[in-house]
């Protein structure tokens, strides 16, 4: 049997893979380059808060992940990320829906050390509506399939306040059903 290169395989991977050790990038491969239009030199060294639409949401889902990642050392979501740009045809600023999937390397200290995937969901498309931060939370939580009670549970909020919330991305999105609105959430 052949020797597996796995740095090759890294490299070559299907999907945006990260190495990251307190929540910043130790070793990136060229898919993830592609998805964020960024050189490696741009990510490499850099926190995992430049590629998120704000850092008070980068802090909000760290802390959320958390126990997940302590329970299990897995996590995964589909949240909106931002584009670099500059490379590959990127918009800088531009946002989009990724699907990340995360593995903690140690559950004690969950962000010591991590091995990450992204999946570009928008592909290539810009998010046509300007959502805050919370609607862009609750729009993550409603692209799992969450009910308004599940939701607010997960964000710690009123199911109440999460009806609001996906009222206001069912506008934004011209939405006339959930199911419609979570197609046009994955098609920007």
């Amino acid at each position: 049997m052949p020797e597996i290169d796995y740095r090759l395989a890294f490299e070559h991977a299907p999907v945006g893979m990260v190495v990251s050790s307190n929540r910043t990038i130790v070793a990136c491969n060229q898919r993830v380059c592609e998805i964020f239009g960024a050189e490696p030199s741009a990510l490499v060294g850099h926190s995992f808060s430049i590629l998120y639409p704000s850092v008070a949401e980068f802090e909000r889902i760290g802390k959320r992940m958390e126990p997940f990642l302590n329970a299990s050392g897995h996590y995964a979501d589909n949240r909106m990320m931002k584009r670099l740009g500059g490379l590959h045809g990127a918009l800088a600023g531009e946002t989009f829906w990724c699907h990340v999937t995360g593995h903690a390397m140690n559950r004690a200290a969950p962000h010591e050390a991590g091995i990450w995937t992204f999946e570009d969901l928008g592909s290539r498309r810009a998010v046509k509506a300007e959502l805050t931060p919370r609607e862009r939370e609750v729009a993550a939580q409603v692209m799992r399939g969450l009910t308004s009670k599940e939701i607010g549970k997960a964000l710690g909020i009123s199911h109440r306040t999460v009806e609001l919330h996906r009222a206001r991305l069912m506008r934004k999105y011209a939405a006339a059903t959930t199911a419609e609105l979570v197609q046009k959430l994955i098609a920007g």
